[in-house]
């Protein structure tokens, strides 16, 4: 019988470990995943960031060889096993459906990232409500920040490696600065602490908020209509970098949350990020034409004479000047440029 009807067979687990993780991630996994044993009585669900081309072999690889557990990518429709890690694919979302099974998708980036965070972390919390305990480990920005509120607000457990434990601590500092965390610790002490929470009291189950639900059919792209994203919150008179549409601000904590009704979702800084990089592009191409335009007016000013070749050689001057204004700009954050370099 192969692995996919064994798993579709067990599907009693009552709680499940959702960890979200970024740059020196992989270290950090196996550091945490090294302290269980391989009777640990929870499947581990695992986004970490990783580029759309990449296979994810690498941290597959090291977490079958370093840790006592099977580590398998994750496919769609499988029920999660104790005693396994489900890792997310390149360039899809892991997520748990309303059946408590694997769900892979090619949706909506969110937070810039896919596979992301707040997708699995949302999606776990609307299936397991407070059976599920949710990690945040090193990383950049702040990916997982809103999954971690999610987990909270359905009764979940939530812990956090401490930042300066973490080899990049801004995904550990984000959480720590919204949400009321219940642990906040060391890697080498998580072990300990996951054991000691399997065998806790869990208390009564409390409905899951509406919004949630909305934006966890959203990621599942089963909703894309403009009343359910009314329904999170205003429009604002920016659009979505990532498809041109228009956003919803759907928080108002103390990082405001936007999203787009084909499932692109930011937190502010994520959005800044996004925009930036937008900009950038558009400038570069911006540069481009204009040394392409200025080399077209420089070739007509040699091959003319007279009034034509002098308008020629004045608006490929033009040219230039706007060339050395974008130039300036590109590099104005240039950390190897100097101040008296020549642009």
């Amino acid at each position: 019988m192969n692995e996919t009807k064994i798993a579709n067979r067990k599907n009693s687990v009552s709680q499940i470990i959702v960890i979200g993780t970024s740059a020196g991630g992989r270290t950090a996994l196996v550091q945490l995943l090294c302290q269980l044993n391989s009777d640990f009585p929870a499947p581990i669900l695992i986004v970490q960031h990783i580029s759309p081309d990449a296979t994810g072999n690498v941290l597959l690889n090291a977490l079958n060889s370093e840790t006592k557990f099977k580590c398998v990518h994750a496919t769609t429709g499988l029920s999660p096993l104790a005693g396994y890690i489900y890792l997310a694919p390149s360039d899809h979302h892991l997520m748990v459906d309303k059946n408590k099974k694997l769900l892979i998708t090619k949706g909506a980036q969110e937070n810039r990232s896919r596979p992301g965070i707040d997708p699995l972390f949302r999606s776990a919390a609307v299936a397991f409500k407070n059976k599920v305990i949710g990690i945040i480990l090193t990383g950049y920005l702040d990916d997982g920040t809103a999954g971690m509120k999610v987990i909270k607000r359905c009764g979940g457990i939530c812990v956090v490696q401490d930042p300066a434990d973490a080899e990049y601590p801004d995904m550990p500092i984000n959480v720590l600065n919204q949400v009321k965390v219940d642990y906040s610790l060391p890697l080498l002490q998580m072990g300990d602490l996951l054991n000691k929470l399997m065998s806790r009291k869990i208390g009564a189950i409390k409905p899951v908020p509406k919004d949630i639900l909305i934006e966890a059919k959203i990621a599942e792209r089963i909703l894309s209509d403009l009343p359910s994203v009314n329904a999170l919150g205003n429009q604002v008179p920016f659009n979505c970098p990532g498809c041109g549409g228009v956003l919803w601000k759907i928080d108002k904590g103390i990082s405001s949350r936007y999203r787009c009704h084909t499932g692109h979702a930011y937190t502010s800084a994520s959005l800044i990020a996004e925009q930036t990089g937008k900009i950038e592009e558009t400038m570069w191409t911006a540069l481009r034409m204009f040394e392409e335009r200025k080399n077209l007016l420089t070739t007509m000013a040699n091959e003319q004479t007279g009034a034509a070749s002098k308008s020629a050689h004045e608006r490929a001057a033009l040219s230039q000047v706007h060339i050395d204004r974008i130039r300036a700009m590109l590099l104005a954050d240039d950390k190897g440029t100097q101040n008296d370099l020549p642009i």
